[in-house]
C-alpha cells in the first residue's frame, strides 16, 4: 500500500475535499488492505469514518438481490435493473406519494438512461415479487460496518459531504430524495467504513459467487452498459476505474466521490471512498485524477 499512500500524499492536498479511504481486495485470497486519510494525516481503525456511499447503494441492494434469486426477475425488472426501462433520469419526489408516482411510469425497452427513478421502480417491483422489503432480502451479506444512514449512531463519525439549506451535511445522506423520504430505498442511503464495504464485497462473493457470475455474464450476455445492475468499463485505457483493468471489469460510481471496481480477470477489487462534494460538486478534475491514479496503481499489482 506504499504506492497508494504516496499518491494520496501527493494529490489530496490539491483537492477541495479532505477525506479519502482506499481498499484493495484480493478475492482469491479472500482478504483486503485499506488505508484512510483525513485532513493531512493517515488515521487508524478507531478514527475511520463511515462514508456516504451514494449511488453505490444501487448495486449493493439491487444487483445483490438479483444474485439471491435470478429466476424471480422478469424482463421488465431486468430492464429497470440495467437502466433500460425508459424511466426519466430523476427529479424531486414527494415523500407521501412517491411510490404511486414511480409506479405510474410505463416500463418499456429503451436505450440506456441512468436513472434514480429506474432504481426506485426496480425496488418496488422486487418488493412486490418477493413479498419482502428490499433491505430484508439484500442485507444478509452486509458487514456490521455497512448500514442505512438512519442507523448511524454518531454523525461526527462521518465526513462533511456538502450543505443543505445552508447547514453542513454530516452524518446524513447527501441525496435530497433519500434524505426527505427517510426510508430504506435503493438509489442512495447506504453508509459504510472502508473496512465494512470491503468485507461486505468479500461476503457477497463468498455467498453468491459474484465474480464467477459476472465473469460468465461478460462472456455470455449481450449488454449495452449496465450488466445485471453493475456498470461496466467500456474503455479500459481511459476509464475512471484506472488504466490497467481488463474489459471484464464491473462496478459503480457514487456522486459523493465513491467507487467500486472489480476485475474478474485479476480477481481484484478497487474501492475508493471520498467526500468529494464537501464544498462543491461541480469540479471533478481533481477527483478524476485521484481515481485514475489510484486505480492504475491497484491494477498494476
Amino acid at each position: 500500500m506504499q504506492d497508494i499512500q504516496k499518491i494520496i500524499e501527493n494529490l489530496m492536498p490539491k483537492q477541495h475535499f479532505d477525506c479519502v479511504a482506499v481498499g484493495v481486495i484480493d478475492f482469491k485470497a479472500k482478504n483486503y488492505e485499506s488505508l484512510e486519510w483525513h485532513g493531512g494525516e493517515f488515521v487508524n481503525k478507531s478514527g475511520k469514518y463511515f462514508f456516504d456511499l451514494a449511488s453505490l447503494t444501487k448495486p449493493l441492494t439491487l444487483a445483490s438481490t438479483y444474485l439471491t434469486s435470478p429466476k424471480k426477475f422478469n424482463n421488465e425488472m431486468l430492464l429497470l435493473l440495467n437502466h433500460r426501462g425508459s424511466l426519466t433520469s430523476g427529479g424531486r419526489i414527494s415523500p407521501s406519494q412517491w411510490r404511486s408516482y414511480i409506479k405510474s411510469f410505463q416500463v418499456k425497452e429503451a436505450p440506456t438512461l441512468y436513472s434514480d427513478y429506474s432504481a426506485l421502480r426496480a425496488m418496488l417491483e422486487i418488493e412486490d415479487t418477493f413479498k419482502r422489503e428490499l433491505y430484508e432480502i439484500c442485507s444478509d451479506y452486509f458487514d456490521e460496518e455497512m448500514f442505512h444512514w438512519t442507523e448511524l449512531e454518531d454523525p461526527l463519525r462521518s465526513p462533511v459531504t456538502g450543505f443543505r439549506h445552508g447547514k453542513k451535511i454530516q452524518g446524513e445522506v447527501h441525496d435530497d430524495n433519500a434524505f426527505y423520504l427517510k426510508e430504506k430505498v435503493s438509489h442512495a442511503g447506504l453508509f459504510a467504513s472502508i473496512d465494512g464495504l470491503c468485507k461486505s464485497l468479500l461476503n457477497l462473493d463468498s455467498k453468491y459467487s459474484l465474480l464467477d457470475f459476472m465473469d460468465g455474464a461478460f462472456k455470455n450476455t449481450s449488454f449495452d452498459r449496465f450488466l445485471y445492475g453493475w456498470d461496466t468499463v467500456s474503455d479500459p485505457q481511459n476509464s475512471l476505474a484506472g488504466r490497467g483493468c481488463s474489459s471484464s471489469t464491473f462496478g459503480h460510481l457514487g456522486f459523493t466521490g465513491t467507487s467500486i471496481w472489480i476485475d474478474t480477470q485479476k480477481s481484484r477489487g478497487s474501492v475508493i471512498l471520498t467526500n468529494a462534494t464537501q464544498n462543491y460538486w461541480y469540479d471533478r478534475k481533481g477527483l478524476t485524477e485521484l481515481r485514475k491514479e489510484l486505480g492504475a496503481t491497484i491494477w498494476s499489482k
